[in-house]
């Protein structure tokens, strides 16, 4: 690594394509039960963790189940985060797996049908 700064921290924002916001903000609000993310009075997205996934329903991306770059979430332990995502009738796209011996890896589609990814350590916390 080196000792010079770039400047880059972390990711602050994922823009996601939809097609319906309504149904979007549903999902992502009360589906998910995310926490809505509100600057200079308007909501611009959902807090997950210090990112912030913003909605846009007026850009040039359109919803895609092949996204480039590949979006993965962080969560506590991955079989509890796909049973809770089919508790609430949510596309499981791809089954949660081991990935190597360290990680679990499983994917979901959202309301829009945007893949998102989400992985854990191998082990129950």
């Amino acid at each position: 690594m080196s000792s010079v700064s770039h400047g880059l921290k972390a990711v602050k924002v994922i823009a996601l394509a939809v097609t319906d916001m309504a149904r979007a903000r549903h999902f992502y609000g009360e589906v998910l039960g995310l926490e809505q993310v509100s600057e200079h009075g308007e909501v611009r997205g959902y807090a997950l963790g210090d990112l912030m996934l913003m909605l846009k329903d007026d850009w040039y991306g359109k919803p895609t189940a092949e996204p480039n770059p590949r979006l993965t979430i962080l969560c506590d332990y991955a079989p509890d985060t796909e049973a809770f995502l089919r508790e609430r009738n949510v596309t499981i796209a791809d089954p949660v797996v081991p990935m190597e011996e360290y990680y679990l890896l499983g994917s979901f589609l959202d309301s829009e049908g945007n893949k998102l990814w989400f992985c854990s350590a191998n082990e129950r916390p």
